[in-house]
């Protein structure tokens, strides 16, 4: 296999506040390779924007407390110092953030937007950065772009947005792309555009996508590779075959049971996970998400490490105590993936 892109090691973020400290990353690692797709999934305050917008640069400041490493190839982005992050973001990684309406300036034309990011970055003169920022609109799918160039935000529709969004991230051809929630409220035919757009540029360019979300939907639909985030922690971590054949963190189950099926009866009511994700301030002892399973045991007041523990799918790591055999034998009920006890 091809030597990864981007690696990500033991990655702790902390932020001090009025309460107390929020534990929100919690020794994450992981790593990417061109061409490959990777999803973050999880409930909203996982930790899956906060890893990113760390990985970025972007959640620096006087109360917050980072740790681990992160390397871009042969460099550490985690050690660089603003100026030299500068240099870096947009050019070797860059991101999609969540809103592109709050994203993008609203009193500067989105071409012009782009021109000032390759200007920054390059010696290109005006007329030059205009040029390639006509092509990058352009090559994200969008329609006339001479004369998009020269629109403001608010003159486009939600998925034409996410797509200078994408334009935007893309005009220095960076190595890595993160896409927070891209498809984030899109309606359903657009969703499907902006990943099929996605699903093309990884495949054309080689490009290294770490793509956020809480749809899982949207993973089944890209995703090489899942990682299962839950209160700041990687939970499992497998092949898109492995999570949604063969889970083995009963989180994951609850996820994947919450989703509704089409080719089985319709329930009375969906599966849910009880209870809420735990604070960050002062979180479970042991697995975090131990207060909200059906299953713990004593064994799960000790944290437990993300660990293979099937011989056969070495790659497919999990975060719990249960023996594999009896994680298959709970987690089915009546045919469907979900977050219910018993079962034997």
């Amino acid at each position: 296999m091809s030597a990864p892109v981007l690696e990500v090691s033991d990655l702790r973020v902390s932020f001090a506040t009025e309460e107390g400290v929020v534990q929100a990353v919690d020794g994450v690692s992981f790593d990417l390779r061109a061409g490959e797709i990777l999803s973050i999934v999880g409930e909203s305050g996982s930790g899956k924007s906060v890893t990113a917008l760390t990985v970025m640069g972007l959640s620096r400041g006087p109360n917050a407390s980072i740790s681990g490493a992160a390397r871009l190839g042969d460099t550490d982005i985690l050690s660089l110092d603003d100026e030299a992050m500068r240099s870096i973001r947009a050019e070797r990684i860059a991101m999609i953030f969540q809103d592109p309406m709050t994203a993008l300036n609203p009193v500067y034309r989105v071409g012009d937007q782009i021109v000032e990011q390759i200007r920054a970055h390059t010696d290109a003169s005006k007329q030059e950065a205009r040029e390639r920022a006509i092509e990058s609109l352009r090559s994200v799918g969008i329609p006339n772009p001479e004369r998009r160039y020269g629109s403001y935000p608010h003159e486009f529709s939600g998925g034409m947005r996410q797509r200078a969004m994408i334009a935007l991230a893309l005009a220095l051809e960076p190595e890595v792309l993160i896409a927070d929630e891209p498809t984030t409220a899109l309606d359903v035919t657009i969703q499907a555009q902006i990943l099929r757009l996605l699903e093309q540029l990884n495949a054309d360019r080689g490009l290294a996508v770490i793509l956020i979300t809480h749809d899982l939907g949207v993973v089944a639909e890209v995703a090489d590779r899942t990682l299962v985030m839950y209160a700041g922690r990687v939970v499992e971590e497998g092949s898109l075959d492995d999570i949604f054949y063969d889970p083995q963190h009963p989180y994951t189950w609850g996820l994947l049971g919450s989703l509704t099926r089409l080719d089985q009866p319709r329930p009375a009511h969906l599966p849910s996970i009880p209870g809420a994700p735990p604070s960050l301030i002062s979180p479970p002892q042991g697995c975090h998400f131990r207060p909200r399973c059906p299953h713990e045991f004593t064994k799960c007041l000790t944290t437990p490490d993300l660990e293979g523990r099937l011989p056969e799918s070495p790659g497919h790591k999990d975060r719990c105590w249960l023996e594999p055999d009896t994680k298959r034998a709970r987690r089915v009920v009546e045919g469907r993936i979900g977050l219910v006890a018993g079962a034997e």
